[in-house]
């Protein structure tokens, strides 16, 4: 089986199956007498964020695409696994896609974690890699791609040709950091506190990088003048304006991976372009704007979001022909 274990969303690849799962990366603990003991993994748990009594705590045990609790983690993969093969299949294969900024002891961290949770053998690939299978890109031959992966955590960019990464860079700004860019614009602008999925809604439902009507949007929230809940209205034009700093900061990563890479590569990137993956690429207009700043035509790939999970599956399908890109600590 394959795993895209994400910052935001665990996705599970199983052989023969495609992508068989597709839940929340949150994990919900409840201490009783000094002990901690998993209460809900997943979509229910991912309900209680911002909404637990004392006793209960809804974490998300990976933060910037690497491991921030190894128990947590474990019990989350642990749980994954039963959930898809519902114990036909004992001590799996594992194949796991990590960020290219990830260093050798978080690498060895999130591999002992899935040996932890029950993997026969654990091997890691890089995420632009497996984006780029996933998208389809024709990376074993002698033509340059680009990939933009926007994840949660990590926002991943990479250039490869003949199998491997001629230039990779890892920032860690993605999807969270645009949710926590929205809270500070609602907190800033209309003195309004909103929670993580109050953000990732806005996002979802009026977030754009380029501004394109005058549309309104109510957001719900508490007033941090009187302290009493209270409603406001936003426009596109708000949340471009919030969105701003973060996708700047994408677009400069972007340009620096073009300066790096070879006259050769360059010239293929001319037609090829660069080809989006991840939940952010489905940010509106982000590939308009995308273009607009790099001068180089963008796709979005047809399934962005499970691209990287389809990736690493059939990486893990086609081992002869990918066993370059593959690795293990």
């Amino acid at each position: 089986m394959a795993i895209d274990l994400g910052t935001a969303n665990t996705l599970v690849y199983v052989k023969g199956k495609g992508v068989v799962l597709n839940e929340p990366s949150v994990v919900a603990i409840v201490n009783e007498k000094g002990r901690n003991t998993v209460l809900a993994v997943g979509e229910d748990a991912k309900q209680m964020l911002g909404r637990t009594p004392g006793s209960i705590q809804a974490i998300r045990p990976l933060r910037d695409g690497v491991i921030a609790d190894f128990i947590v983690t474990e019990e989350m993969i642990k749980h994954f696994i039963k959930k898809v093969h519902k114990k036909t299949i004992a001590n799996p294969r594992i194949l796991i896609c990590v960020p290219t900024g990830s260093t050798p002891v978080e690498r060895k961290a999130i591999q002992d974690s899935a040996l932890a949770a029950g993997a026969r053998r654990v091997q890691l690939i890089e995420e632009p890699i497996a984006a780029a299978i996933g998208a389809g890109l024709p990376i074993q031959e002698a033509t340059g791609s680009m990939v933009v992966d926007i994840g949660g955590g990590t926002t991943e960019i990479a250039v490869m040709s003949l199998g491997g990464v001629v230039y990779s860079e890892s920032l860690r700004v993605a999807g969270d950091a645009m949710d926590n860019s929205l809270k500070d614009y609602m907190r800033e602008e209309y003195n309004l506190m909103i929670g993580d999925s109050t953000a990732e809604k806005i996002k979802k439902d009026i977030g754009t990088a380029i501004p394109t009507n005058n549309n309104t949007y109510a957001v719900k929230g508490r007033d941090l003048r009187s302290g009493t809940p209270k409603e406001v209205n936003i426009s596109e034009q708000d949340t471009s304006e919030a969105l701003n700093p973060i996708l700047k900061e994408i677009v400069s990563g972007i340009k620096k991976a073009l300066e790096n890479t070879p006259p050769e590569l360059s010239a293929d990137l001319v037609d090829m372009g660069l080809t989006m993956t991840g939940g952010g690429s489905l940010l509106k207009n982000i590939d308009k704007r995308f273009s607009k700043e790099t001068g180089l035509p963008v796709n979005i790939a047809d399934d962005p979001l499970s691209c990287v999970a389809i990736g690493t599956g059939k990486a893990l399908d086609d081992q002869e022909i990918f066993s370059t890109v593959l690795s293990e600590y």
